[in-house]
């Protein structure tokens, strides 16, 4: 094990062997299980408008820009919501916070089932918006709280695959839902969904029982805005979500209409496509924590099990403008897949950036930070994708989409030459 300390915010603490294995029981599994479930709602609740778009357009009588406006709104209304989310988790913690969360934006999803008019559906919107900000501080906490530090980024792939599968099973069962029953039917029995969860949650343990490290809290600095905001492993984490998030959000919220537009799709057949793309997607968010785990049990350094699979998911996602000049759907469809099994990937390593580097007390405000970056990116590509699909063209969101991670990886590596690992983390 190799040591290296400084006096600043910037110190760091190689560890490849950072905790004895032990054995972590049930619980933490549960747990896991209880934050993958509330993830792929979570995700399933923002996908839906997507999917449902071409019956609604049918009976509002939409145009782009309607619609353009709308996912915009919710995406500055979850991006202004982020830091506030994480401070709201880290202080009332994960028992109340979670499910008061859970709770306000099931209601808020099922509240579309009314929704006759724009501005309605922009309310409803904005609400969901708002409580759904609060699912990534909070499930990034309940990682770093019950799991230990070497077995973390296994934690957070499985946490990351979470929105794949609520992608996956969405575009196969929200279309069938909606011809059989409508959008309006449709939209209330997915808000409902989350209301399940509750009862589950509450069943669980309401902490560890064996704490994740060895290292008393007590010893670490007290939390302040200023420490967070000085250390420059807070501003990688924000950096990179900025530059690669808005990839994410551009394929869950547009993707369905580009294979609509593109290659003429209706409902009964975009179901397959974009639940394929998402299945390869959950295939990248699983290999991005068990690579690094594996790194590191091999005794590769931290720093190097996290910028290996960082590195490969860079270059996996340069071939993305060739889905472009495809000819038919499934070639689009792998290409489009295999740059969402990246983003998984690294947007995996990026969170375990912030898992490891800060302690838990203040994993919900730093990854609130970070997640309010990636949507802040979303927030600008959201617009520029909605006069471009109205004017132009994709071509130039899928050249971006091509060059975001490589220049995200850079930026990573000039901010944080080597990843800390806290202790208390």
């Amino acid at each position: 094990m190799t040591t290296q300390t400084d006096t600043g915010p910037d110190s760091v603490t190689e560890a490849p062997a950072l905790v004895a294995r032990r054995p972590l029981g049930w619980a933490p599994w549960l747990v896991l299980a209880c934050v993958f479930a509330a993830t792929a709602l979570n995700y399933a609740d923002r996908q839906s408008m997507a999917l449902l778009k071409p019956l609604i357009d049918a009976d509002l009588g939409w145009a782009q820009e309607d619609y353009g406006l709308v996912m915009t709104a919710f995406q500055a209304a979850g991006m202004l919501a982020l830091v506030g989310a994480g401070w709201f988790i880290d202080r009332v913690g994960l028992r109340w916070g979670y499910p008061l969360a859970v709770a306000a934006w099931s209601l808020a999803a099922m509240a579309h089932a009314g929704a006759r008019t724009t501005g309605q559906f922009l309310a409803c919107r904005l609400a969901l918006g708002v409580a759904e900000a609060a699912n990534t501080p909070a499930a990034a906490k309940a990682v770093a709280r019950w799991f230990p530090a070497d077995r973390r980024s296994i934690a957070i792939g499985l946490m990351n695959a979470a929105p794949n599968v609520g992608a996956v099973a969405t575009p196969l069962i929200l279309p069938w839902l909606a011809l059989e029953w409508g959008w309006h039917l449709t939209f209330f029995i997915t808000g409902a969904a989350g209301l399940i969860w509750l009862v589950a949650w509450f069943l669980l343990p309401s902490r560890p029982r064996v704490r994740a490290v060895a290292s008393p809290v007590e010893d670490q600095p007290a939390w302040s805005w200023r420490l967070l905001l000085t250390d420059r492993h807070c501003w990688a984490v924000a950096g990179a979500k900025f530059l690669t998030d808005p990839v994410w959000w551009f394929m869950l919220l547009w993707m369905p209409d580009f294979f609509h537009q593109r290659f003429d799709l209706d409902m009964r057949h975009i179901g397959a496509p974009v639940a394929t793309v998402y299945a390869l997607a959950t295939v990248g968010a699983l290999l991005g924590g068990i690579v690094p785990a594996r790194l590191l049990a091999a005794g590769v350094s931290p720093s190097r099990a996290r910028w290996i699979p960082m590195a490969a998911s860079a270059v996996l996602v340069l071939p993305l403008p060739l889905a472009l000049w495809a000819d038919s759907p499934w070639p689009a469809v792998l290409l489009v897949g295999l740059v969402l099994a990246a983003h998984q990937g690294f947007s995996t390593n990026v969170f375990a950036l912030a898992a490891d580097a800060f302690p838990v007390r203040m994993v919900g405000t730093a990854i609130g930070v970070g997640a309010f970056s990636g949507n802040l990116g979303g927030v600008l590509i959201l617009q520029a994708t909605s006069w471009l699909a109205a004017h132009g063209g994709y071509q130039p969101l899928f050249i971006y989409c091509a060059v975001a991670y490589g220049l995200a990886f850079l930026l990573v590596r000039i901010l944080i030459p080597r990843v800390r690992v806290a202790d208390g983390a």
